[in-house]
C-alpha cells in the first residue's frame, strides 16, 4: 500500500509541470546497457497507430520495434493506462530485439524530455534511458 501511495504521489508531482505531453515525435536517445553499464546513443520515433503506439529505436545499425500503450491523469488523483492519446504523460512499450523480447516504461519529465527504464527477457537487470525531443 505504501509503495502504491508513493507511486501515485510521484506521478502527481509530474502533472502540473508537464511541458508537452503527447509522446508522438522523434527523439535523441541516451541509455545504459544493463549488463555492461556502457552508454549507447541513437534515436527513437514514436507514432500513434490507432489505439496503440509504434516505437522504433535506431541504435547503431540495429532497428528495434515495439508496441505501446499510454497513460494519463483522468483526475487529480487517478492515473489510467489505456489507449494512445495526445494527453499521455507515460508510455509502456513491449518490444522484440533479435531473439528476445523486453519491456520499457517512460514518463514525461517537467522539462519535456522523457525518462524510463527497460529490461529484456533472460536478464535480471533493468537500466535507464532518456529521450530528448528533436526540434
Amino acid at each position: 500500500m505504501l509503495i502504491r501511495c508513493l507511486t501515485v504521489a510521484a506521478l502527481l508531482a509530474l502533472t502540473p509541470m508537464s511541458a508537452m505531453a503527447d509522446p508522438v515525435g522523434t527523439y535523441d536517445v541516451v541509455g545504459t546497457n544493463p549488463n555492461s553499464g556502457t552508454e549507447y546513443k541513437g534515436t527513437a520515433e514514436v507514432k500513434r497507430t490507432g489505439e496503440t503506439y509504434n516505437v522504433t529505436w535506431t541504435i547503431g545499425d540495429s532497428k528495434i520495434t515495439g508496441t505501446g500503450l499510454g497513460a494519463k491523469f483522468v483526475s487529480e488523483t487517478r492515473f489510467e493506462m489505456g489507449v494512445a492519446s495526445a494527453d499521455d504523460i507515460a508510455l509502456s512499450v513491449g518490444y522484440v530485439a533479435q531473439d528476445t523480447s523486453g519491456i520499457a516504461m517512460y514518463f514525461e519529465q517537467p522539462d519535456g524530455h522523457w525518462e524510463g527504464v527497460w529490461t529484456y527477457g533472460g536478464t535480471t537487470k533493468a537500466t535507464s534511458e532518456k529521450w530528448f525531443r528533436k526540434k
